[in-house]
C-alpha cells in the first residue's frame, strides 16, 4: 500500500503473533495476552517520532550527556470495548500516558457508529493521542472517534490497529488525511456483515470471552 500515512508493520514477531490471533483454537487468556503484546510492539513504531533532549547524567563511572524524552505529553484512547485489550501493552511501555475512553457500537442494520460514552483527560487537547482499536473494518468507529478528539481540540492523532481491511483504511484516509495509521496486517476486505476476511473474528468477544 503506497501511502506514507499508512504504516504496515511487517516485523516477524508481529506477523507470528497475528497468526496466533487468527487461529480459532487460541483461547481467551492467550488471545488477550497477545493483543497486549502486539500493542507494545506497534507502540515502538508509533512513538518513533517522539522528540528527545540532552540531559546530564552521572553514571557509576563518569558524567555524560545523554538522550531523554523531551516531556511530550501522550494520551491513549481505546475505543470500547475491544480497544481496552491494547491499553496495558502500551502502559507497560509508557506508564505516564493518560487514558481516555470512547464508547461506540456499530448499528447492526446501518453499520454506522453510535456513541454511548466519552470521557477524556482534562488536558487532552495538549497531548499527542493514539486511538486504539484492534480491528479497522468499515472504519466508521475510527472516523467518529478521531472526529470526537478533534472536537476536543486534539491536533496530533494516530490510529493503532492490529488488523485492517482496505475499506477501513480508505475511510479513515478520506475523512482524516492528517492521521497516521499503524497496523500489523491488512486483509482482503469485508464480508456482508462488515467483518474482516479472513480476519480473526470479533476481537472484543475473543478478548473478553463473550459471544
Amino acid at each position: 500500500m503506497n501511502d506514507n500515512k499508512v504504516h504496515i508493520l511487517d516485523h516477524p514477531l508481529l506477523q507470528h503473533k497475528l497468526t496466533i490471533l487468527r487461529d480459532e483454537r487460541t483461547g481467551v487468556k492467550e488471545f488477550r495476552e497477545i493483543v497486549a503484546e502486539v500493542a507494545t510492539l506497534e507502540c515502538y513504531e508509533a512513538t518513533r517520532d517522539l522528540p528527545l533532549e540532552d540531559i546530564e547524567v552521572k553514571t557509576p563511572v563518569a558524567t555524560g550527556t545523554f538522550k531523554h524524552l523531551a516531556g511530550k505529553k501522550l494520551a491513549i484512547v481505546p475505543i470500547l470495548r475491544a480497544g481496552l485489550g491494547m491499553v496495558d501493552g502500551i502502559l507497560n511501555l509508557i506508564p505516564s500516558a493518560k487514558v481516555g475512553h470512547i464508547g461506540l457500537y456499530r448499528d447492526p442494520e446501518t453499520l454506522a457508529p453510535v456513541e454511548y460514552y466519552c470521557k477524556m483527560p482534562s488536558d487532552i487537547s495538549e497531548r499527542d493521542v493514539i486511538v486504539l482499536d484492534p480491528m479497522l473494518a468499515t472504519g466508521g468507529s475510527a472516523v467518529a472517534a478521531i472526529q470526537f478528539l478533534k472536537n476536543y481540540g486534539c491536533h496530533n492523532i494516530k490510529l493503532m490497529n492490529v488488523l485492517a481491511a482496505p475499506e477501513g483504511i480508505r475511510a479513515v484516509r478520506e475523512a482524516h488525511p492528517d492521521v497516521d495509521i499503524y497496523v500489523a496486517g491488512v486483509d482482503e476486505g469485508l464480508n456482508d456483515h462488515g467483518y474482516i476476511v479472513p480476519g480473526l473474528g470479533d476481537a472484543g468477544d475473543r478478548i473478553f470471552g463473550t459471544k
